[in-house]
Formats: C-alpha cells, sequence, structure tokens
C-alpha cells in the first residue's frame, strides 16, 4: 500500500514520455496535399508575352511550367489526357495568364508529350518529390546539343517518354469529335447540387446545367456538353465571375 504513489507517478511519467514521442512521431510526419486539375493548357511563346497575355517569360527548351494555384519549386505531372504521355516538370513562378487555361507550358513539354494544339487537354497534378520515378538523364533535343555547352539546361527528370527521334516533331490529333462538359463540383447531397444550381441560372445565361448522379451520394453538377472551344470558352468565363474554384475540363 505505501508504495502506490510511486507507481502512480511512474505511471504519469510513463506515459508522458509516450505521448511525447508519439506526438513528435505525428508532428515529423509529412502531409502532402495533392493538387490536380484537368483543362486546357497554353503554350508559352514571345508573342504571348509581347501581347501581354502572359506577363513572364519561359525558356522553350525548359521544363518549366506557369500555374497559379502552386507554389514555385513544386514538383508536377504534365499527362496529355489524349495519348497519356507524360512529363515531370517544375513549377517555375506565379505569372499571369488566362483563368481559362489551367496552365502555361513550355513548347518542349509539348513536344514530348506530343500534344494536340488544336485541342491541348492535360492533366497537370502535384507531386511528392518523394514518390518520383526519375528515368534517368533526361533526354536532350537535337537542337540543344550544338549549344548545350554554352548554355547547359536546368536538369529536370522525364518520365514515360519515348527515346524515339521520330516522335519530337509529332502532334497527336485526336481520333475523337470535340465533346466537353465543365465539371462545376461534386455533392454529398442532391439538395445542394439544385442550390448552386439555381444560383448559376439566376447569375448567368448558361442553360445547360446538369446534375448526374454517379453514387448513392455523389452528384455532379455539370455545364454542356460543348462542342466548340468558343462556346466552352465562353460559359467557363461566365462562371469566373462567380467565384468557382478549380472548374475542370472532362472529355465525353
Amino acid at each position: 500500500m505505501n508504495f502506490k504513489p510511486f507507481y502512480i507517478l511512474f505511471f504519469i511519467f510513463f506515459s508522458s514520455c509516450v505521448d511525447q514521442d508519439f506526438g513528435e512521431k505525428i508532428t515529423k510526419q509529412k502531409i502532402f496535399n495533392k493538387y490536380s486539375n484537368n483543362g486546357f493548357t497554353l503554350v508559352y511563346s514571345d508573342k504571348l508575352f509581347k501581347d501581354k497575355t502572359v506577363n513572364k517569360k519561359l525558356n522553350d527548351r525548359d521544363l518549366f511550367v506557369f500555374q497559379k494555384n502552386l507554389k514555385k519549386n513544386t514538383t508536377v505531372k504534365i499527362t496529355n489526357k489524349l495519348n497519356n504521355k507524360s512529363v515531370i516538370a517544375t513549377v517555375k513562378s506565379k505569372s499571369r495568364y488566362p483563368n481559362f487555361y489551367n496552365s502555361v507550358i513550355t513548347d518542349r513539354i509539348a513536344t514530348e508529350i506530343e500534344l494536340d494544339f488544336d485541342e491541348p487537354f492535360i492533366l497537370i497534378e502535384s507531386v511528392d518529390q518523394n514518390s518520383v520515378f526519375y528515368a534517368g538523364k533526361a533526354k536532350t533535343f537535337e537542337e540543344e546539343k550544338n549549344v548545350a555547352d554554352k548554355a547547359p539546361v536546368e536538369g529536370v527528370n522525364i518520365v514515360n517518354i519515348s527515346t524515339s527521334n521520330e516522335n519530337k516533331e509529332k502532334v497527336t490529333k485526336s481520333t475523337k469529335k470535340f465533346n466537353y462538359i465543365i465539371k462545376v463540383a461534386d455533392f454529398y447531397y442532391k439538395d445542394s447540387a439544385n442550390l448552386v444550381k439555381e444560383r448559376i441560372m439566376a447569375d448567368t445565361k448558361i442553360k445547360k446545367i446538369n446534375i448526374d448522379k454517379l453514387s448513392i451520394n455523389t452528384f455532379r453538377l455539370s455545364l454542356g456538353p460543348y462542342k466548340s472551344l468558343k462556346n466552352l470558352r465562353k460559359d467557363f468565363e461566365d462562371m469566373e465571375d462567380l467565384y468557382f474554384e478549380n472548374l475542370e475540363l472532362l472529355k465525353q
């Protein structure tokens, strides 16, 4: 009986040590919040800079992108949704460009993923650097070889890239017709989706507003479908005035 206080103190001390150690382990774990967006990308050119469509420059030979939602030096994966070719690139800095586009990429990236310039549909997603698979030495363009010693390209790694020289200047053409919807959001309750639908109808002239049941507790609110880029872009820009975040394009 006389030893009870000692055991109680020992238990409290031991518990506090365990809790502290466990807490330290939790705080040391890095939480990675992944960002992703399906949409059209803008391929940088000096003309876009001169026209002030983009307010910062990109080097055609670099694997850098502009992306408004991600911090500088964020590693991203760029995937051509029409052929699933991908590259790993880096967010260079914040830049101003039309909100219709989910990113600005270089001509090098466009060539590597064989982008269709008439339908530049991509998925951009942030990547945890600890989980990136590096394909080894990055491929160099033929035209870079002549200037590599004087102007070396900054080291960036490429994923899922064909090594065939025949593909360097190829641009993939979609075999499907232009057919997209604008995904506004997924809701747990249909009533919530209806409330947002009513707001869109009241504040815009958009007519094609859909609510689709994806599962028991998932209701998708979307706009469209759109058969032309002109109509798609018009409704997308109208939605910007309602301050919806992370609107996405989905190919049908």
